[in-house]
């Protein structure tokens, strides 16, 4: 195959939403020189309260630890919203200082998560089980939605474009090659056990347009764990991999516009927290566990996501390093970052919507980095707490 999918326009304008998803969340608007302000916010004391042991009996991490809830956005956005903006400790990676708003609320992730995929690919480099130059053909069987890979594209061309342009193709030949269970293993090894990574791009969709009979004929799905639930992706994906990507598109457009769920969005996607995806992000550029080579190339390859150039503490005082990606579908908006300050400070942010009143959410970016902007100046500008 040596032409990207051409998807057809379809009504209702849902696919030019979903379009967005499949090529990454850049928009032009939001990389010009236009800035928002932001009022002024009085800082509180955000220094972090635990009341508790952060890990429960069967080692999965608690909730959020008490911290003051974020600043109202400054721009409106509709639907259900969660943030979580902390500074952490980059030993410990404890947060120092955070803010939130349901930051144990669990949400779709939409292709948030592909750096999840990255992550996994990265941990096989490292075990010598996957090579960098190694190359893979887009066939009827591994194409996602949306434009895909020049056939022979190798292993570090398929992240770069997983990352900068959030190709789902590339995504899923990369999950399907380090396996379902190595990409959920990110968020089982950090005990993040409401977080769900395991499904590549296609897998969900297809649950999500009903054409998944083992997703439709059990109710174990949302709850499972372990081997169940790996067990059960394991048939989603089998399930997945007999239609072709233009008949998906089409059972989409059809769900979409005539008999969509909001609560079937929890179901079929990746989901998380914005603390555990903000705990993920913590670890993911600061204890990634990757050789110093793998960690090079991960951060190379987060930093073409999108997000630097929104952020005003990039305007105002430059950053050491950054990483973001981003992710949207239909009523759904994610974005996760890291960014170094100058000033030697490490700071992860997650944002999460859905259930917005827009279908086609990417006109919120800059009004989901309004509060973005506003959360991470406060827990920037807030004092440090004596010392004993």
């Amino acid at each position: 195959m040596a032409r990207p999918f051409s998807c057809p326009e379809v009504g209702r304008g849902w696919l030019a939403a979903l379009a967005l998803l499949l090529t990454g969340c850049q928009p032009d608007g939001a990389q010009t020189g236009e800035r928002v302000v932001l009022r002024q916010i009085e800082p509180p004391q955000v220094q972090v309260q635990r009341t508790g042991a952060d890990r429960d009996g069967q080692g999965c991490l608690s909730g959020a630890p008490l911290v003051p809830k974020a600043p109202s956005p400054p721009l409106p956005l509709s639907g259900t919203l969660g943030l979580w903006v902390a500074e952490v400790d980059p030993v410990t990676l404890e947060p120092l200082r955070a803010v939130g708003t349901n930051p144990d609320s669990v949400f779709p992730l939409a292709s948030t998560y592909k750096q999840a995929v990255l992550w996994a690919t990265l941990r096989a480099f490292d075990a010598g089980t996957l090579s960098p130059t190694e190359r893979f053909d887009v066939t009827r069987d591994n194409q996602s939605l949306g434009s895909y890979p020049f056939d022979g594209s190798n292993v570090r061309t398929l992240t770069d474009r997983m990352i900068r342009h959030s190709d789902n193709t590339a995504t899923d030949i990369l999950h399907r090659r380090v396996g379902l269970q190595a990409v959920q293993d990110i968020a089982d090894d950090l005990g993040l056990c409401r977080t769900r990574l395991i499904l590549p791009t296609r897998d969900w969709w297809v649950a999500q347009a009903g054409l998944s009979p083992t997703f439709n004929g059990t109710t174990r799905w949302a709850g499972a764990r372990g081997e169940e639930r790996l067990r059960l992706a394991t048939l989603i994906h089998a399930d997945a991999r007999r239609y072709r990507a233009d008949y998906l598109q089409n059972r989409l457009n059809t769900y979409f516009d005539h008999r969509y769920d909001p609560a079937l969005d929890l179901r079929t996607h990746n989901i998380s927290t914005p603390y555990e995806f903000g705990t993920l992000v913590a670890h993911e550029f600061l204890r990634s566990g990757l050789s110093p080579r793998a960690q090079r190339w991960q951060r190379e390859v987060m930093a073409t996501g999108f997000g630097k150039g929104a952020l005003n503490v990039t305007h105002r005082q430059g950053v050491q390093a950054f990483g973001g990606k981003g992710g949207n579908g239909w009523r759904l908006l994610t974005y996760s970052g890291y960014l170094h300050t100058r000033d030697d400070r490490h700071v992860v942010y997650v944002f999460m919507q859905r259930g917005a009143a827009q279908t086609y959410t990417m006109p919120n970016t800059r009004r989901a980095f309004a509060w973005i902007n506003a959360a991470v100046d406060v827990v920037l500008e807030a004092p440090t707490a004596a010392a004993p």
